[in-house]
């Protein structure tokens, strides 16, 4: 610290232009939060290797929804306006990728407009940066939307936008609020117009600096970074920051009180209240270092606290000296005393009961704490949407679309499956409505869209009952053909005997007559095999059968033509009543041609039907779905649109959209989500898709995922905090004892005030949960912090013991000591958390709930009454394993 004295002014000097530099240098850090996303899932999390899959697909594309909410049902008028909006849509271009019009077609509009027809859905597909889905949402509003109609624009992409923004904005209200609130709270404390300026430089420097170096370190090392890093340097920062200053300024004051001089009482400040800060600055450091271990982004970057940690201990060892030696004992004018250096009257009665009747203030405590404790049930929340004001366009879109269609409708789970190679078609996707079923089957899940079912039913014509029933149909219309046909030919045959019998005896033209006759008897053989034929498929001939006789049949009546062709060509050079007949017989030879043709269609569509009914036979997928759909059916003009839209990267993948009962953001979606894996596991076993990659993506997965990793990050997280946290403790108090029950008395504050917490906004106001982010900050928060008050009464105790005094003694000398200094920064913490509240993010609020409510209980009863019984408790005990 000398060496700090002396060369005080270039320190300074250099920090200011130092900060000033890399202030103006570094990065936005607030657009690197924004650019990081609101979600930041591992590689390994079952959504990222959906997006993975899609990326590399060339389809990561998101969908942005224009919402119409009307006053009445939709009309023509509304059609042909909605139908050139989205037609001005899709001109925009990128990031445009396509616009679903709901009035394309009957399908669409049944699935796009609501059953009152007072909603419709323009879904927009998108593909580009989170800047150009923004921009397009501004674009759309601005030129192209009517307006004098509401008509919203939601979808992820946007609501996540609007809780960047928000987040942004309660920043700004955050800084300013904490700058007012500790200047108030610092005038009350020290009565000085001077005193609160300090601290507020100090920490402002702090602040500027480490915001500027985490910035830096995001673009450098990859550094990780949310919305929550900026607000919690803010608030840890400048609550921390002013609480430090407060211990080291009472102590200076003492210094100065007991008639030392300046530069003795800043060396005596900083040997004891000093050691004290550095102690409980390492905790808090380690407390959030250890963040670094998690897995997850968001929650590891908060580990930016600890840098600002490190910063804010090189200030408050550097510039706060420099103001002590600058204004002396000016730097509490005019104030001639201080609250903050006296002894505290509240702790002095708490020491009452805790260092004399150690069991009653135990049973103080318990009383207090184990009803709140009982009450807690661990709701969490993932609702996105809960983050932000119900004012937001893009939370009144997505509220109308649950109203008009159902909750899951807004955000269905996409299934994927993919291979290496076509996986789309005919034998194969029958088997994806065996897999629609099992998914149907799972508890919370509504409908399912996909290449057989594009509007959730199954497509009645790939049924094989359905198509049986066509084939009958079928096989009436061949028997009726076959009528026909008998009965053109029966008119031949009777026209030929009627030419037969026109015929001169004893001409030339006589003798030609027998062949006349007998093509007559060779028509009239043909039709009773008609007849047979006819007869047969009525009891149950097989069809291939029967266009086998049809066409040798066909190949006899071609001979019969041919030879009335050619009778007719002999009459043709005769004169007088036998060239007449010349014409009749070429009719009835083009009607034995035309029953020909019949007799070739009815022939063309038997064999069709043989080789269905084959196909059939053959197909094991037929056997298995109870499917069957013709070759080349997936060819057709009418399926392109189902193709594209639920297949990907070349018919390489599969698309199945899951529709659900329930919010796609309440815990029961993350429970179905769930359910689907586990069913898509099994289901595939023994199909086609066996082999096939499976991916669930959509926002019900995200937040399975979240749940998934958050519970294990928070226990391990947690479990290396705790252990660094004694570990260190451990080495300064040269006790195992000590850190021992400081941990567990924070811990004890946590649960309590998180039950607290849950109270409030579960039994309270409603929420279904806590936000899933805020039990793992808010305990981070809490123990971090709240381990600083215990060292300030511990460390005080340990300086106390040293000088001989004995445990009851020295408890009592500590607390009165440090209870007013305890409970000033508790309370000036408390305020600064409490700025976060009209921030407006739900996720803040509640961290800022547990936050408050514990360091006020911790510094106002568990810190008094349970640490001190507990140390009286022990005795000389407390020092284990070292003196006792």
């Amino acid at each position: 610290m000398k060496l700090v004295l002396k060369f005080k002014w270039p320190i300074f000097i250099g920090l200011l232009a130092l900060t000033a530099a890399l202030f103006i240098l570094s990065p936005d850090l607030a657009k690197q939060a924004e650019n990081a996303g609101s979600f930041q899932l591992p590689d390994t999390a079952d959504s990222q290797k959906a997006a993975d899959i899609l990326e590399k697909a060339g389809v990561s594309e998101e969908t942005i929804s224009l919402v119409y909410a009307l006053d009445k049902p939709v009309d023509d008028a509304r059609r042909q306006d909605v139908s050139a909006v989205a037609k001005k849509i899709e001109s925009l271009g990128k990031p445009v990728k396509a616009v679903l019009n709901p009035f394309e077609n009957e399908e669409l509009e049944a699935q796009l407009v609501s059953e009152d027809k007072k909603t419709i859905l323009v879904p927009v597909t998108v593909d580009g940066s989170h800047d150009e889905i923004i921009d397009l949402a501004d674009k759309i509003h601005a030129d192209i939307l009517p307006k004098d109609e509401t008509v919203y624009l939601t979808g992820e992409a946007i609501i996540n936008n609007d809780v960047n923004v928000s987040a942004q904005e309660g920043l700004k209200k955050t800084e300013l609020i904490t700058v007012i609130l500790i200047f108030g709270l610092l005038l009350i404390v020290f009565r000085s117009i001077v005193t609160p300026f300090v601290p507020l430089l100090a920490v402002g420097i702090s602040y500027l600096l480490s915001q500027s170096l985490v910035a830096f370190f995001i673009d450098w090392f990859g550094f990780p970074v949310s919305n929550y890093t900026q607000i919690f340097l803010v608030a840890i920062l400048f609550g921390l920051g002013t609480d430090y200053c407060i211990l080291l300024l009472s102590r200076y004051k003492e210094e100065l009180l007991a008639g030392h001089e300046v530069e003795e009482s800043i060396l005596n400040t900083y040997k004891t209240a000093g050691r004290t800060l550095f102690i409980s600055a390492t905790a808090v450091f380690i407390g959030f270092a250890a963040i670094g271990f998690a897995d997850f982004p968001i929650f590891k970057s908060a580990v930016a606290v600890a840098v600002g940690i490190a910063v804010l201990l090189v200030i408050l060892y550097t510039v706060v000296p420099l103001f002590m030696v600058l204004l002396k004992d000016k730097l509490f004018w005019p104030s001639k005393g201080a609250a903050s250096h006296k002894d505290s009257k509240i702790w002095i009665a708490f020491s009452k009961v805790s260092v004399s009747r150690p069991l009653l203030s135990m049973l103080i405590v318990a009383i207090i704490s184990i009803p709140l404790l009982l009450t807690y049930d661990n709701d969490l929340s993932f609702n996105t949407v809960d983050e932000i004001d119900d004012s937001k366009e893009s939370v009144m879109g997505l509220n109308r679309i649950s109203d008009a269609f159902g909750e899951g409708d807004s955000l269905p789970v996409q299934v994927i499956l993919k291979k290496n190679e076509p996986i789309v078609n005919e034998k194969d996707i029958t088997y994806l409505e065996s897999i629609s079923k099992d998914l149907e089957k799972v508890d919370g899940v509504k409908s399912v869209r996909t290449i057989t079912r594009p509007t959730g039913e199954l497509l009645e014509d790939l049924y094989v009952d359905h198509q049986i029933t066509l084939m009958a149909d079928g096989l009436d219309d061949a028997v009726a053909g076959l009528a026909e046909v008998q009965k053109g030919l029966k008119q031949v045959q009777g026209g030929l005997n009627e030419v037969t019998g026109q015929l001169p005896t004893g001409s030339a033209a006589s003798s030609g007559g027998a062949g006349l006759r007998q093509a007559a008897g060779g028509i009239g053989k043909i039709n009773e095999q008609l007849g047979q034929i006819a007869g047969g498929l009525e009891q149950g001939m097989p069809a291939e059968q029967a266009a086998g006789g049809l066409k040798a049949l066909s190949g006899e009546l071609k001979k019969v033509s041919n030879s009335l062709y050619g009778a007719a060509n002999q009459l043709d050079g005769s004169t007088g009543q036998i060239g007449a007949l010349s014409g009749g017989l070429t009719e009835l030879a083009k009607g034995v041609e035309a029953a020909n043709g019949g007799l070739g269609e009815i022939h063309s569509g038997l064999s069709d039907l043989s080789a269905m009914l084959q196909d059939m036979g053959d197909s094991k997928s037929v056997r298995d779905t109870g499917l069957f759909i013709p070759e080349g059916t997936l060819d057709n003009n009418d399926f392109k649109q189902v193709l594209d839209r639920y297949t990907i990267d070349n018919k390489t993948g599969i698309i199945l959209e899951v529709i659900l009962e329930q919010d796609p953001y309440s815990r029961e979606a993350i429970s179905t989500v769930h359910d689907i894996k586990e069913t898509m596991e099994r289901s595939v076993i023994g199909t086609p898709f066996e082999k096939a990659d499976v991916a669930l993506s959509g926002i019900s997965v995200m937040n399975a995922d979240l749940s998934d990793i958050s519970t294990k990050d928070f226990t391990r997280t947690v479990t290396i905090m705790l252990v660094g946290l004694f570990v260190v403790l451990f080495i300064l108090f040269r006790s195992a004892i000590m850190p021992a029950y400081m941990i567990g008395s924070l811990l004890l504050t946590y649960y309590t005030s998180v039950s607290i917490t849950e109270l409030i906004f579960v039994n309270g106001l409603g929420y279904d949960g806590i936000s899933w982010a805020v039990p793992f900050f808010g305990f981070i928060m809490l123990i971090a912090l709240g381990v600083d008050y215990s060292i300030f009464l511990l460390d005080r105790f340990r300086e106390e013991s040293i000088n001989g005094k004995n445990v009851r003694d020295a408890l009592v000398t500590s607390m009165a000591k440090m209870g007013t200094v305890i409970i000033t920064a508790a309370v000036i913490l408390a305020g600064t958390f409490g700025a976060m509240m009209p921030s407006g993010v739900l996720s803040l609020v509640q961290i800022a709930t547990i936050v408050i409510t514990g360091l006020l209980l911790y510094g106002l009863i568990i810190l008094p009454l349970l640490i001190p019984a507990i140390t009286v408790s022990f005795g000389r005990g407390v020092w284990w394993p070292y003196r006792g």
